[in-house]
């Protein structure tokens, strides 16, 4: 489920639920896991080392 809110056409906060949603829907399998570690990814204070320990922020809601 996408969590940012559609305020509408021509709006940063609207740009960013279409592409958001957009991006969802290009994931098949797992899609729900992998969309939160790209949140995770985006959201992290520095270079990612491994998936294992990114799994475990706060971004990534089944860790």
């Amino acid at each position: 489920m996408i969590s940012v809110h559609d305020a509408g056409p021509g709006d940063a906060g609207g740009d960013l639920a279409a592409f958001r949603q957009a991006f969802y829907g290009c994931l098949t399998a797992r899609r729900n896991a992998l969309f939160e570690l790209a949140d995770a990814v985006l959201c992290a204070d520095g270079p990612v080392c491994s998936l294992v320990g990114l799994s475990l922020t706060v971004e990534h809601r089944r860790g």
